[in-house]
């Protein structure tokens, strides 16, 4: 059976979370994902169990959350995440699957914020009084995306996560890691029909070091324009199909022919084999 879900509205396909707070509510994305497996069978232990209870996202104990010792600078990152066992929903499925298990992990943070946090719920109050937000930044959400979804521990790191090295506390990273480069002057075309979903595709910066990472959706992504997509934690200077922007945060955007994802492309690590 063929899920079609629509991640404008993430209540549909995960009825207990609510949007982030750094979300546009009036944003309507022109892009959805469609898995080939029920939304059930593919994270029932997160919609149910405590693994994916927010209160249990880190080793810290969740009334400890807004201790003095996370709160002491302008731009704190708060406790770090626990270290996810891999789950047994997990045991004996293929990598086709658990591809689809990540991506299906990872959207389940859709309009959550631009933030450098560890953990996506963690909503820290802002100096002067206001409530801060709800969010991850780019490889922060990868490294928690893999986490949860299989207990694969990569560093959250951008520079770290791009050399494929382990969590801060992880002894193992818990999977094969393949690095797949991308060749000088390779065609976009040809770059991403060498890409499956769930790689982790990483971006340089204008001075030539790795700086972003995104999940690629592969056929999980469908656009009106059959653009591919990806999945990440940006800012707010991308426009959809629709020619509109993109709210910051964890969203489906386009990886265009000739796009800053396009042109600064450094390499891709699959984590997922089959």
């Amino acid at each position: 059976m063929r899920l079609k879900c629509c991640l404008v509205m993430p209540m549909i396909l995960l009825p207990n979370l609510a949007m982030g707070q750094g979300a546009a509510p009036s944003y309507r994305s022109p892009y959805h994902l469609e898995f080939h497996h029920p939304t059930k069978a593919l994270v029932g232990d997160l919609l149910e169990g405590p693994r994916g209870d927010p209160k249990y996202e880190s080793e810290t104990p969740h009334s400890e959350w807004y201790a003095e010792r996370f709160l002491k600078s302008e731009r704190p990152w708060g406790p770090r995440p626990r270290l996810y066992p891999p789950p047994p929903l997990a045991e004996g499925k293929s990598a086709e699957w658990k591809r689809e298990r990540i991506i299906a992990t990872a959207s389940r943070y859709i309009g959550y914020d631009y933030q450098h946090h560890h953990l996506p719920d963690w909503s820290p109050p802002a100096r002067g009084g206001t409530p801060g937000h709800k969010g991850l930044d780019c490889s922060n959400f990868t490294a928690f995306a893999y986490n949860q979804a299989l207990g694969i521990h990569i560093n959250s790191d951008v520079k770290e996560q791009a050399e494929g090295k382990v969590a801060k506390g992880a002894q193992h990273i818990g999977a094969k890691v393949t690095r797949i480069d991308r060749h000088d002057e390779e065609s976009h075309p040809s770059w991403s029909a060498r890409l499956k979903a769930s790689d982790l595709v990483f971006v340089r910066n204008r001075e030539g070091h790795i700086s972003h990472v995104v999940l690629w959706l592969g056929p999980l992504g469908r656009s009106p324009d059959g653009t591919p997509l990806i999945l990440d934690s940006h800012g707010e200077d991308v426009k959809d199909s629709a020619g509109v922007f993109v709210p910051r945060g964890i969203q489906i955007r386009p990886y265009r022919p000739g796009s800053w994802y396009d042109r600064s492309t450094s390499h891709a690590l699959r984590l997922v084999h089959d």
